[in-house]
């Protein structure tokens, strides 16, 4: 059985910085490549950054250069630091297996970017 529980939401100006953590249980760490999504009110769920098992990242153009994905396979956990935060980054974060999400996902934390 797979569970994602995804912290370090939270409300943040513009500009700002925020560091999204996700810690994971079952095997989907040590196989899978990663990836970091959000959802904002009335929009699809997007996967704004990937990252494989063996550590090469990928990332929607709209966080190129301001998000950064990682993760540590031993500890199960994928973290994404996000820097220059815009309001248009205000969505509910996830974490799960990329580019096919697993049907199972976390409560997700919420990003709020506004003055």
């Amino acid at each position: 059985q797979v569970q994602l529980e995804e912290s370090g939401g939270g409300l943040v100006q513009p500009g700002g910085s925020l560091r999204l953590s996700c810690v994971g249980s079952g095997s989907i760490f040590s196989i899978y490549d990663m990836g970091w999504y959000r959802q904002a009110p009335g929009k699809q769920r997007e996967l704004v950054a990937r990252i494989t098992n063996g550590g090469r990242t990928n990332y929607a153009d709209s966080v190129k250069g301001r998000f950064t994905i990682m993760r540590d396979n031993a500890k199960r956990t994928v973290n994404l630091q996000m820097n220059s935060l815009k309001p248009e980054d205000t969505a509910v974060y996830y974490c799960n297996k990329a580019p096919v999400p697993h049907r199972a996902w976390g409560q997700g934390t919420q990003v709020t970017v506004s003055s």
